[in-house]
């Protein structure tokens, strides 16, 4: 009789586990398929953005935003399914399989916000778009997730701003970005104390910030120097494009 209410003991923890990987390998499954959309979106918004600016389009960004957000609610999708099995406390138990695809998300939607609003987008309007039908969250956000997938649209602007910055408005657009990228490293920064894996994330958004800075004075030092005809300037601006990823831009004149 205990030997049968061993066995049934041991069978009951053997199922507990098997349910528990089952459900750490969905999870893991479902976040590379979100890192997947979401790099996918990224990469469009690039796209879309910079041949509306060879068109000339008023509002470049906003049409990339508009299909971003558009193919990022499949995201949102996964999440639907993914509810039941991340209520209450199983959140918790599974935060780590969920980070990965889900600050992913975050930086392409951000991304997305950013070209349609000139702003970086709220903690509440991340949120809000992990809502169900009923105005119930998904999951809950935490603060580390929306701020790590923060810290890496600083990368994905500092590749918009040197790739658009032969565009027409390419250079003021350069020069904004520049701005916006150092306010985002100088608030961030007084959360690394808190957050785990913050802090590598600004050694990154420095160097971002940097090739971004470079680039930037290049333009202005040698336009205000030497006066130089837009085509000449498009030529150094070439120039520093080809050059930022080897270094320090070399700022002296032949």
């Amino acid at each position: 009789m205990q030997s049968k209410t061993t066995e049934s003991l041991f069978q009951t923890f053997r199922d507990h586990l098997d349910s528990h990987h089952d459900t750490r390998e969905r999870l893991i499954k479902a976040s590379r398929d979100i890192t997947n959309i979401s790099k996918k979106t990224i990469f469009a918004l690039h796209r879309i953005a910079l041949e509306e600016q060879d068109r000339q389009v008023q509002h470049p960004g906003r049409n990339a935003a508009i299909k971003a957000y558009e193919s990022l609610s499949e995201v949102k999708a996964i999440y639907e399914k993914l509810q039941p099995e991340l209520e209450g406390d199983s959140f918790w138990r599974y935060e780590r399989q969920v980070s990965p695809g889900l600050q992913e998300y975050i930086e392409a939607l951000s991304f997305a916000h950013y070209l349609n609003h000139g702003s970086l987008i709220t903690y509440d309007q991340v949120q809000e778009t992990l809502l169900d039908s009923n105005g119930t969250p998904y999951f809950p956000l935490t603060i580390a997730d929306y701020l790590l997938g923060l810290s890496d649209l600083t990368g994905e602007l500092m590749r918009y701003a040197i790739s658009s910055i032969t565009k027409k408005g390419g250079r003021e657009r350069a020069m904004s970005i520049c701005a916006f990228v150092r306010r985002c490293r100088s608030d961030f920064e007084r959360m690394t104390p808190y957050i785990r894996e913050l802090s590598k994330k600004q050694a990154v958004t420095t160097q971002s910030l940097e090739k971004i800075e470079d680039a930037a004075y290049t333009i202005v030092l040698r336009s205000s120097e030497y006066e130089l005809p837009p085509d000449i300037l498009d030529d150094i601006v070439a120039q520093v494009i080809a050059t930022h990823s080897s270094g320090r831009i070399d700022l002296t004149m032949d």
